[in-house]
């Protein structure tokens, strides 16, 4: 298959022929055209400068055959250029070959140089035809009528050779132009050509794994913009892939955990070493629901992801799920003594939503507050309206986030201390869930932190 540069290549040679040579036929019908109405109409004028003085002399037109058959026109001096009403005698001529006739005020032809029918001498033309010549007129008086006949504009041979240089000049001016245009649009072809071939061997170097590869274009053009997408792709491509080994890694090594544990005591058992004891099987239990809840997770974000997960939307008021959020987790955060307070605003506009999933949400972000609290600390859930949306958001008075963590604490077993080991009932997945969950319908989720001082979660929704 040929290259994109010979296809374009090709295109522009045919465009350029075309073009050249319609300009070129064009121009040279353009100039001949001219030419000879230019000779014509000189012709004319001399013809008729002649005929007004024979006309003027004898009163008549007797014996003006002569003037038809002696003036020097000219398309038919090949040595020079006729005088008005001059004459050459030893001059050849072909009166047939003179495209013009006399005829009277009524239309019969007196004279001419015609061989034509309808345009010979004693020949009456019609009062339209008439009109179209040139009246010669003496003391004010209509003596005539000059009419161009049918015959073909006669060039002599310094007329003829002026066309025949035109016709070269055009046809090398084509060439050159054709030449021109090739040689600049190779150019233009080969700049425009490059960053295809740099883009087609990126996605060569991406589709072989090389995942973030980089194309160097800094055109501004769309095949810049184009470059500046396939790069972001790249880098896209390569960030995703190392989230999933990452993910993988996490989500192995979270598993790895509690199945060491429960495969330790269940060994110890079946060897007789240990007997079972409620604090063991109490341990054991919490590994096995450790499991369970990383399972759930794992589901959830798989439907999540597929867009698979079902919606049971409703016009609900978000007071009630507030209110209930903050009673279920009350005992856990006086067990813990951390303050726990909720203010609802009185704007609080419904709103459209799953109220299983909302639920879901501030428990999510209600027991990752207390996880990170110690004894005296505070989390405070506030609601209300904002530009026509729904806002809630979660503050806790905790360690808060590093700046430079906050872009990451969305994403899947993100944890700023690596070393950090997941707490129980926690899979790591809890705010990567969180996220989907808001944005599935709708909503958006940020995070602003100050270490040492507080975090706040922000969700908006809009309101029903």
């Amino acid at each position: 298959m040929r290259s994109i540069s010979v296809k374009i290549t090709l295109v522009l040679i045919v465009v350029s022929l075309i073009g050249s040579l319609f300009t070129a036929f064009y121009i040279q019908n353009r100039t001949q055209n001219a030419f000879d109405n230019f000779i014509k109409n000189q012709d004319e004028q001399v013809l008729v400068n002649a005929l007004t003085a024979f006309f003027q002399e004898n009163q008549s037109w007797d014996g003006v055959d002569q003037v038809f058959s002696g003036i020097a026109l000219y398309s038919r001096s090949n040595s020079g250029y006729g005088e008005s009403g001059g004459n050459n005698p030893n001059r050849p001529f072909d009166r047939a070959s003179l495209p013009f006739v006399l005829a009277s005020d009524t239309g019969l032809i007196i004279a001419g140089g015609t061989s034509h029918s309808g345009y010979q001498t004693g020949d009456t033309l019609p009062e339209n035809e008439i009109k179209t010549g040139t009246k010669l007129e003496n003391d004010g008086e209509t003596i005539g009528w000059l009419i161009a006949g049918p015959s073909p504009q006669l060039r002599n041979n310094p007329q003829q050779s002026f066309l025949n240089t035109v016709q070269q000049g055009l046809i090398i001016s084509s060439l050159v132009s054709l030449l021109i245009a090739l040689v600049l649009g190779g150019i233009l072809i080969l700049s425009f050509t490059r960053p295809i071939r740099k883009l087609a061997e990126a996605t060569t170097a991406v589709a072989g794994g090389k995942l973030g590869y980089q194309v160097d274009i800094i055109s501004k053009d769309e095949l810049g913009k184009l470059a500046a997408s396939f790069n972001n792709m790249s880098t896209d491509l390569e960030k995703a892939d190392r989230n999933r080994k990452q993910m993988t890694a996490d989500i192995a090594h979270d598993l790895r955990t509690p199945l060491s544990v429960l495969h330790g005591y269940t060994e110890a058992m079946s060897e007789g070493k240990l007997s079972g004891n409620p604090d063991m099987y109490r341990v054991m239990h919490q590994q096995a629901q450790h499991l369970n809840y990383l399972i759930d997770d794992l589901r959830t974000l798989s439907l999540l992801d597929s867009g698979e997960i079902n919606f049971q939307t409703q016009n609900i008021s978000p007071s009630f799920i507030l209110q209930q959020t903050i009673d279920a987790f009350h005992p856990i955060a006086q067990e813990k003594e951390i303050e726990l307070t909720l203010d609802i605003k009185d704007n609080t506009p419904r709103v459209n939503l799953d109220p299983d999933r909302l639920t879901q949400v501030l428990g999510n972000l209600v027991s990752n507050s207390i996880r990170i609290l110690t004894a005296g600390g505070k989390i405070n859930i506030t609601s209300g309206l904002d530009e026509d949306c729904l806002v809630i958001q979660v503050t806790d008075d905790g360690p808060g986030i590093q700046a430079e963590n906050l872009p990451q604490i969305f994403d899947r077993f993100y944890r700023a201390d690596i070393s950090r080991q997941p707490d129980e009932g926690s899979s790591g997945l809890g705010l990567a869930i969180t996220k989907n969950l808001v944005e599935a319908q709708g909503g958006t989720i940020t995070a602003e932190s100050e270490p040492g001082k507080e975090t706040t979660f922000t969700i908006t929704f809009p309101a029903a």
